[in-house]
């Protein structure tokens, strides 16, 4: 029977798929480096919200599936920064029935997001935008947090550890290449950048203390490479384009 890796060699298998994550992407290349036009920069950030709005659930599904209190709770923050502090109370601009979450959050920071690249919140929230191939991976997604051993729902989510200095590089590209975009867009990664660095942190942590068996070993290492999977299947689907 094999023998589980050490913690350092376990923990060198996940990272080694740093390789397979999104940012190597045909077409994260172009719009990291200007060569992407108006309308596909908004294509992805309207297709970027359906990911988005999965977030929560999955985590929700990972927490369904957990029997420890501990990870329960640890987890939990997470549906808060995603969902923002529910405030059904008149703004400053009066109330908002259109915005599904508080004045906080992720889900509120992305449609700020839709709005500085030139979308109309509505087409955002009704999905219209949406590439049957994003929906179809982000669904298996979604699928697969809710039907697989929690710790695999969490190994998955470790492609966080590969998006900070993305997100970084993508603030800096944006800004120098596409200064048509509202300044106020990018708090969604000012405030996602140093979260995601943390976050990253804890999950490895968890991750290593809870597969210690050669076969949980091996399927958080197919989970990891299965999300990175769904992310670059996304990105297929949004550089095929609506017209082709």
């Amino acid at each position: 029977m094999a023998r589980p890796l050490s913690r350092e060699r376990f923990a060198a298998r996940l990272y080694d798929l740093r390789g397979r994550y999104w940012d190597t992407h045909p077409f994260h290349l172009r719009l990291h480096s200007g060569g992407c036009t108006p309308p596909e920069l908004r294509r992805w950030v309207a297709n970027r919200w359906y990911y988005q709005l999965c977030l929560t659930r999955k985590n929700a599904a990972i927490i369904a599936n957990c029997p420890l209190p501990e990870v329960r709770r640890a987890w939990a923050g997470r549906l808060a920064y995603q969902d923002g502090p529910r405030s059904d109370g008149p703004g400053p601009d009066g109330p908002r029935p259109d915005v599904p979450v508080g004045a906080e959050g992720g889900l509120a920071d992305w449609l700020v997001l839709a709005e500085a690249v030139g979308l109309d919140r509505a087409e955002v929230l009704d999905e219209r935008h949406v590439a049957r191939g994003v929906r179809f991976a982000v669904d298996g997604y979604l699928h697969f947090c809710q039907t697989r051993p929690w710790t695999e729902g969490v190994a998955a989510a470790l492609t966080e550890m590969f998006s900070p200095d993305h997100m970084a590089e993508r603030v800096t590209a944006w800004r120098a290449h596409y200064g048509w975009i509202a300044p106020a867009g990018y708090a969604y990664f000012e405030h996602r950048i140093p979260v995601a660095r943390e976050d990253s942190a804890r999950t490895l942590e968890l991750v290593l203390d809870h597969c210690v068996t050669e076969a949980q070993q091996q399927a958080a290492v197919a989970a990891l490479a299965f999300k990175c999977e769904v992310l670059r299947a996304m990105l297929d689907a949004v550089d095929y384009g609506p017209d082709r």
